[in-house]
């Protein structure tokens, strides 16, 4: 896993505030803007993202990259690895 602290993020998208399956789908939605090999920042407040984010790259192929708690807050980085 990379070391989360160094990790640049290309794109943030703030989800917070929001439940089961919109912080999914907003990160479904923001990946397909982005480009290959960016990082995507998602901020969500949901505890049931801290399963979800991993699941839902191992799906789709992307590389999680990890997560961190600030606040209440998690912080999660995913890397586009598909086009």
């Amino acid at each position: 896993m990379a070391e989360l602290e160094n990790i640049k993020p290309d794109i943030t998208h703030d989800a917070t505030g929001t439940y089961c399956p919109i912080p999914i789908t907003e990160l479904a939605k923001v990946m397909r803007q982005a480009k290959k090999g960016q990082i995507v920042e998602l901020l969500a407040d949901d505890e049931g993202a801290i399963q979800d984010v991993p699941a839902w790259c191992e799906t789709t192929g992307n590389e999680f990259l990890g997560y961190k708690e600030e606040d209440g807050v998690y912080i999660f980085y995913v890397k586009k690895t598909q086009d």
